[in-house]
């Protein structure tokens, strides 16, 4: 590979880490050694980076597309954990785990990620303890994620799971304004991450719809008034 070319893929793979939150602040020299035991990965839609129990060799970061991580349960059905994109980070718990990966991570469209190779980066971790800390609190970001989902799976019915999940992203919760949201992924992803399949969540979508609180036309929603989705919310929760 000439000189210039592999500058060019460098400076593109510190350009992920520096917009990665695990990252974030460390000076050029670090996110360069960094760089260096980073390897690229493509994944065509549907194609699978790991599954749950393969050898843990590292933890990603997505520098473009989308990556489903879940979990199968002994019935077969597939639950969503997170779906990670661009500058996110995954799978470090990995780096401590004997057992492997925990879950399952698939692409859920053309995807290119990058592999921080597990050796590599903990010999890092213990030449700068600094940046330990900073993957400590990354995880627990990932951990509050967590929280919220399951939270969010404990509501009794899939009408009120969608309602608090677009209540989430309306900007200001008490206007009357009409909020326009780009779902970040397919329905069908988004009814997986909602607990449910794709058929009930398009019934959801048209009862809400048939209640005057929302529209859709391809992937955007459009909450017409976050004021009323939030009262229905309220009574939804008994609030």
């Amino acid at each position: 590979m000439n000189a210039p070319l592999a500058e060019l893929k460098q400076m593109a793979v510190v350009n992920t880490l520096r917009g990665c939150q695990l990252f974030a602040g460390l000076p050029p020299t670090d996110l360069g050694q960094i760089a260096d035991i980073c390897g690229a990965k493509s994944l065509a839609k549907g194609d699978y980076l790991f599954h749950e129990g393969d050898p843990a060799i590292g933890f990603y970061v997505v520098q473009q597309g989308a990556v489903n991580v879940h979990r199968v349960n002994a019935a077969g059905k597939e639950q969503v954990i997170h779906v990670f994109r661009a500058s996110d980070s995954f799978a470090e718990v990995a780096l401590a785990s004997a057992t492997g990966y925990p879950a399952d991570a698939r692409a859920i469209e053309p995807t290119q990620v990058l592999l921080v190779q597990k050796d590599g980066i903990l010999a890092l971790l213990r030449r700068q303890p600094e940046l330990a800390l900073r993957m400590l609190g990354s995880l627990s970001s990932h951990l509050r994620v967590l929280v919220g989902q399951l939270e969010d799976l404990t509501l009794k019915d899939v009408e009120t799971r969608l309602a608090n999940w677009l209540m989430k992203r309306c900007p200001h919760p008490p206007s009357d304004q009409p909020v326009k949201i780009e779902l970040p992924m397919t329905k069908r992803a988004l009814a997986a991450e909602l607990g449910t399949v794709s058929e009930t969540f398009s019934r959801t979508l048209a009862k809400l719809r048939e209640q005057k609180l929302l529209t859709v036309k391809g992937k955007i929603i459009t909450v017409l008034s976050p004021a009323r989705l939030r009262t229905f919310l309220q009574q939804r929760l008994g609030q």
